[in-house]
């Protein structure tokens, strides 16, 4: 059973193990999803970072690899080049990553400048690599109000463009100065419950796409594309 001694808030018994054997690809190894946390506020006290805490402490106990990117220093798109320290980081942790989960408060109706600005700094392609292409993807939002899925809507649309496999469950936190209540975790609760929830889901993809990817990111557009590269190439010699 997974090691809830990081989540005293969940019920012993009802998390239980991902059934690998039912999920991954002939020739997985087996090892850890590595998955990548990012949240979109650099503010000190963060509930969208203290969600990613939340839900990187429930991967773990599912067995997952975590890394969570803290995104304070990080410049403007296009401010920097690519070698700034915090750019490069965040793009080794991508690469590194099989699957991530965004986290964003909603500002404006939209999700942050901040969550927006790491998004804009991962590539679709770099060099022969597609940091982002197959890997999986869950999104959660925390707002200061009522109940909204604006933050969730667009990094939807964006998880799509990344070409990412976007799981359909998702979190949104209400109010979320009042779920935490000061302190750092979120009680048990209709809003853990569905965090819990997301995240399996996520793992669950996670092992499903991660071995298969090569094949289903395969495109007809791209091997005529090929094929046309081949026949230019043939017909020069």
């Amino acid at each position: 059973m997974p090691d809830l001694s990081e989540l005293p808030q969940l019920t012993e018994g009802a998390l239980l193990p991902i059934d690998t054997a039912a999920l991954v690809a002939p020739g997985d190894d087996l090892h850890p999803p590595r998955i990548l946390l990012l949240y979109g506020s650099v503010r000190d006290v963060s509930y969208s970072r203290k969600s990613v805490e939340e839900a990187g402490r429930i991967l773990r106990a599912l067995g997952c690899e975590v890394r969570i990117y803290d995104p304070r220093g990080l410049p403007l798109a296009d401010a920097e080049d690519s070698s700034h320290p915090k750019v490069a980081e965040l793009r080794e942790l991508v690469i590194w990553s099989e699957g991530m989960v965004w986290s964003s408060p909603e500002r404006h109706g939209a999700m942050t400048g901040i969550m927006k600005t790491m998004i804009d700094w991962i590539p679709l392609s770099d060099g022969a690599v597609r940091p982002t292409q197959g890997k999986t993807l869950a999104l959660m939002q925390v707002t200061g109000g009522s109940q909204s899925f604006n933050s969730l809507n667009q990094m939807r649309i964006l998880g799509r463009w990344m070409r990412l496999v976007t799981i359909p469950n998702q979190s949104s936190i209400a109010k979320a100065w009042l779920e935490f209540d000061g302190g750092d975790r979120l009680p048990e609760g209709a809003f853990l419950r569905r965090i819990v929830d997301v995240m399996e889901e996520l793992v669950k993809f996670t092992y499903m796409t991660r071995g298969r990817t090569a094949y289903l990111t395969d495109r007809y557009s791209e091997r005529v594309e090929s094929a046309n590269a081949l026949h230019k190439r043939l017909n020069q010699m």
